[in-house]
Formats: structure tokens, C-alpha cells, sequence
């Protein structure tokens, strides 16, 4: 890739990549969602001709729902839980807007209290779920500023609390999905149980990547999905500590504690647990080969792009504590637009994310690093790279060999849209 002899053809895959059905062959994009692990396929696999419903009496009936709570099982374990913790979800969406939304009403219901407190760096599934809860009237919200590397601090917490008789909730993300900082969510559960304040954590992006323990981080609610771990789309799971009331999104046939109905999908609950036993199994080593990989990148990307500046937190180190996901870099580059940058690169077969968030066609800056203090062009030149569990050096050797011809190009573009070549044909 990079330069070299025009291409008729789709770019052979390096060693150890994903092949995709649009021709990139790189896949730099392991936040989005993550390949599939031979470990979650195989599980899939095995049950894909199970015949029966999971909320069943009968034989077939029973054998489905074996496979569901042997998995509620795998997860519960892998993930520092009790079973009964486990509410099978679509995925973090859900879960997310079941843990806001469901905790803000039943304390509500109680208490009258209507305040939020939450960050403005969390995902837009919490985002979006907490002001639509203050649109429509129903909550206030009180916003909790991170750091300039995008870490809620416990003690910037506890100075927003305010009477906690008035607040239904705290909600943090475990780990940040743009610039990958860790947050301490421990220290931050125990200021909310100080006050007596339930304490919900996305924790999407850091399961599988960092050690994550349920019961041991003291927090009430907890969101994870599968397809960020390995597993399949479509499945989810928010885990619920005993004595915490939430009030359903959705009523039907009363699964999962009546708290979330419908129908399990035992093939997914399966590849589920399998991805998540798979991650978290050599998850130390993993995740120092990870990030070896991370710092090549990162130190190669600078050398190309020598005004490059590198968003989150600085410390790069992986293991125990660490202040940034492995697999995460997170770029802006002055004088780019990020939309440009990313289809300049999945020209030359390099799939990843810019910073920003598209609605109906129109992009827009990255909130994370509007809420770290950066302008809103520094937020629009961003990239994310995300490394996962099947991405090798040459991968990141194919992204050093383009990225400083790319950057040259998008400068040149200015704020117009790329002009792209065919891909497999003149890249630069």
C-alpha cells in the first residue's frame, strides 16, 4: 500500500486480517465492533439447530434453556458476578437505556427525586437517553466535568452531588469509546454509595480489554455487549445488583425478572459467553501484546505526522491501573477534516473511525473533545485507532506506510470532500 505500481485489483490481506466485503483489508476498528472469535462462531454453530422456546416446559423447551443459563453462568463468572445478576439484553443500547432510564423511574416512583448526574463524554446511548429524560420534562440534569484527558475524577464528582436526597442516579463510563481513558470506577462508585445514590457504568468498551469485576467495583448497574468482545451482534447483557428496582422499557412475557422481556436466543447467549471467556482467558498477556502494537502506531503516526496530537491519556502503559485502553489511539490532525482522512484511507484499504458522531448525513464534532475543552475544528480532525484481538504488525505497518501521504492529501483538500480514486486503482 502506499507507493508502488497502480492496482487493478483488490489489495491481497496481510497475515491475520479480516477481509471485508468492500475490499479494506486493515481493520483498524476493533471500538466499533470486533470480528468474530472462531471460539463465539463455533459455540453459534453448535446450537444454530436447537429447536424449541427458552420459556418452554417441555423437553425441547428445557434443552434451550439450558444453553441460556449455562452462558448467564460463563458471563456472571467471567465478568465477577452472580447469575441472577444477568439480564440478556439486545446489546449496550439497551442496556444502557434500560439502566438510565429504568433506575431514573423506579426512584422516581419512591421519591420524587429527579436529578442525573452524568458526564458529557458518555456514549451516546446514555447521552441521548438522559436528555431525552430532561426534554420531556421528567429529569434535571446535573453534568460532571472530565479531566483534560477525559477521566472522571471522584473528587469532581462528589462536588457536584449536591443534596443527594434530589439525585435518582450517577452514571460513568467505565472507559471512554473515543479516547479510551479508564476512569476509576470504584473510587467513583463509593462516592455515589456514599450519598446512598445508585451508580450505573458503561462498561462496553472496557470488558475484555481491562479487568472488569462487578461485584469487586462496587458499582449497582453495569452495561456489556457481546460484538465488542468477539461475540455476535444483537446480544447484550446489563447486570443488576440484588435490591436495585428497575422499571422495564418494554412488557410481554416477563423473561429476565420481568425487567426485560422476550424471546432468548440461545445460539447468541452462547457465542456471547464463549467471546467473553475467550478475552478475558490470556487477557494480561493480550492486552500487553495489544498495546505493544498500540505503540508502534502511535510512535509511528508522530513520526509521519509530526503535528499530530494524540488525544486521551498520555501514559501508555498496559496492566494493572492503567489509564488508557490498549488497543485505543485517538488522533487529531490540524488541518484536516477527520471525514476526509477516514475515506482517504479506506481507499488504500484501511478501515477506522473519525471522532464524530453522523446524524441524517450531517457531521458533526466530536462531543468528547468538545467536553475536553478542544475547538471544533481540532474535533473534527480526529481519527480513532483500535486495535483488537486479531490485529498484527503488519496492520499497523500498512497504516504508517499511507498515513503521512493521506494527511498531505486531506490538507490539500482543505474542508472540501475528498475526490477518491476507484479503490484498488491509483493509490497514492
Amino acid at each position: 500500500m502506499g507507493a508502488g505500481p497502480a492496482q487493478t485489483g483488490p489489495a491481497a490481506p496481510y497475515a491475520g486480517t479480516v477481509a471485508l466485503t468492500d475490499g479494506a483489508t486493515v481493520y483498524l476498528d476493533h471500538a466499533a465492533t470486533t470480528p468474530l472469535r472462531p471460539e463465539a462462531r463455533d459455540a453459534m454453530a453448535a446450537h444454530l439447530g436447537l429447536v424449541g422456546n427458552a420459556s418452554s416446559l417441555h423437553g425441547p423447551g428445557r434443552a434451550a434453556r439450558r444453553v441460556v443459563e449455562d452462558a448467564r453462568e460463563s458471563i456472571a463468572a467471567d465478568l465477577g458476578a452472580r447469575p441472577s445478576d444477568v439480564i440478556f439484553t439486545s446489546g449496550g443500547t439497551e442496556s444502557d437505556n434500560l439502566a438510565i432510564k429504568g433506575l431514573f423511574w423506579s426512584r422516581f416512583a419512591v421519591g420524587n427525586a429527579r436529578r442525573i448526574v452524568c458526564s458529557r463524554i458518555e456514549h451516546h446511548a446514555v447521552l441521548d437517553a438522559v436528555t431525552w429524560l430532561a426534554e420531556t420534562g421528567q429529569a434535571e440534569v446535573t453534568w460532571v466535568e472530565a479531566d483534560a484527558v477525559g477521566r472522571i475524577t471522584p473528587e469532581a464528582l462528589e462536588a457536584v452531588i449536591g443534596d443527594p436526597a434530589d439525585v435518582t442516579l450517577v452514571t460513568g463510563m467505565w472507559a471512554n469509546n473515543e479516547v479510551g481513558t479508564v476512569s476509576p470506577i470504584a473510587d467513583l462508585a463509593a462516592v455515589a454509595a456514599g450519598a446512598r445514590i445508585p451508580f450505573h457504568t458503561d462498561a462496553v468498551q472496557a470488558a475484555g480489554q481491562v479487568p472488569v469485576d462487578f461485584t469487586a467495583s462496587g458499582v449497582d448497574a453495569l452495561s456489556v455487549t457481546a460484538h465488542k468482545v468477539g461475540g455476535p451482534l444483537g446480544i447484550g447483557a446489563l447486570l443488576v445488583k440484588p435490591g436495585v428496582a428497575i422499571t422495564p422499557l418494554s412488557h410481554g412475557g416477563g423473561q429476565e425478572r420481568d425487567v426485560r422481556s422476550g424471546t432468548f436466543d440461545p445460539p447468541a447467549a452462547a457465542g456471547f459467553a464463549a467471546a467473553l471467556r475467550a478475552a478475558i482467558a490470556d487477557l494480561e498477556a493480550e492486552s500487553a501484546r495489544i498495546a505493544e502494537l498500540r505503540h508502534h502506531l502511535v510512535r509511528g503516526v508522530l513520526a509521519a505526522v509530526p503535528d499530530a496530537a494524540l488525544n486521551g491519556d498520555p501514559d501508555l502503559r498496559s496492566g494493572p491501573g492503567a489509564g488508557r485502553l490498549p488497543g485505543n489511539a485517538h488522533f487529531s490532525f490540524p488541518g484536516c477534516d477527520g471525514d476526509s482522512l477516514l475515506l482517504l484511507l479506506d481507499a488504500e484499504g484501511i478501515a477506522c473511525s473519525t471522532g464524530s458522531a453522523c446524524t441524517a448525513g450531517v457531521a458533526r464534532p466530536s462531543h468528547v473533545l468538545l467536553g475536553l475543552g478542544a475547538d471544533p475544528a481540532q474535533a473534527r480532525s480526529s481519527l480513532r485507532f483500535s486495535l483488537g484481538h486479531d490485529t498484527t504488525q503488519a496492520d499497523v505497518d500498512a497504516l504508517l506506510a499511507c498515513i503521512g501521504p493521506v494527511v498531505d492529501r486531506a490538507r490539500s483538500a482543505g474542508a472540501r470532500p475528498a475526490v477518491l480514486p476507484a479503490r484498488g486503482a491509483g493509490r497514492a
